[in-house]
């Protein structure tokens, strides 16, 4: 519209016989003054499109309100940001799935469209392909028991993310650690910790030979926690309290060092208003 009015004003000039040197005087006021007054980038909010995968830390077993565990408190986190108007959360969470399922599913039509929409992807997955492999070698809890599932986890992985990438090439992908629930009740199993620690070293490494890609660790949250963040009905999956702080470590990965920004292409400005 100021665009509209300077045009005008430039057309009143030459009807009222100003010189051509005052008119463009006027007209190049007029131009720097609208460029000065151009809104800032994140002046007007977006929607932020999150596409949440994975097993069952996304489908939220353990969430006492059944809204989907982490979602409701990162959703809250993340539209308090100025820059963003809704966040719109799809889940497509899936209690015991294992990479190799998760990459079944993501041939589904339905997820497909969703990813292509999608401006985040968030992925909890890894726990479940330690647990098979933990199962199946109870009696031998080493790191050598589990070498030959870290190499075949971490091949599916790179599929896994390089599929999502060919559905859309800008959407971020953000990608949760995993875990050790039995940390409190077999805390003298050494073992058990020094495989959670090498499959999130291998899950950190693939997520880091990708650009806009960001992992974030929760392992350490619930090895040193005083209070219990577990769900009480199996002592496995997160409790209420044990999500909201999975959410709070997410926001803060996605906040620091605008990592948002980077993930999706600079969309969402965070630098807040003086």
């Amino acid at each position: 519209m100021r665009k509209v009015m300077v045009l005008l004003f430039t057309f009143l000039i030459l009807l009222s016989g100003c010189s051509v040197d005052k008119m463009t005087q006027h007209v190049m006021k007029e131009l720097e003054l609208d460029t000065k007054n151009d809104p800032p980038g994140n002046f007007i909010p977006k929607d932020l499109k999150v596409v949440s995968i994975g097993d069952s830390l996304t489908q939220g077993v353990g969430d006492s309100t059944k809204s989907g565990g982490y979602i409701p408190y990162l959703q809250t986190q993340l539209e308090s940001l100025k820059s963003i108007k809704n966040a719109e959360f799809t889940n497509y969470g899936v209690r015991g799935n294992r990479t190799d399922q998760l990459l079944k599913r993501l041939n589904k039509e339905e997820i497909k469209e969703s990813i292509d929409e999608a401006d985040l992807v968030i992925i909890t997955i890894g726990g479940n392909d330690v647990m098979k492999t933990f199962k199946e070698n109870i009696s031998n809890l080493t790191i050598k028991a589990f070498e030959g599932a870290m190499v075949d986890y971490e091949k599916r992985l790179h599929n896994i993310i390089q599929k999502i990438q060919s559905y859309n090439p800008d959407a971020g992908i953000v990608l949760i650690g995993i875990y050790n629930p039995f940390s409190t009740w077999f805390s003298d199993i050494k073992e058990l910790n020094q495989i959670i620690v090498e499959w999130n070293t291998i899950s950190r490494k693939v997520i880091g030979e990708y650009n806009q890609t960001e992992f974030v660790g929760v392992q350490n949250m619930f090895l040193n926690s005083e209070k219990n963040l577990l769900f009480e009905e199996d002592y496995f999956h997160p409790n209420d309290l044990g999500y909201k702080l999975m959410a709070n470590r997410m926001f803060e990965i996605l906040t620091q060092r605008e990592s948002l920004n980077e993930l999706t292409n600079n969309k969402f400005l965070l630098k807040e208003e003086e």
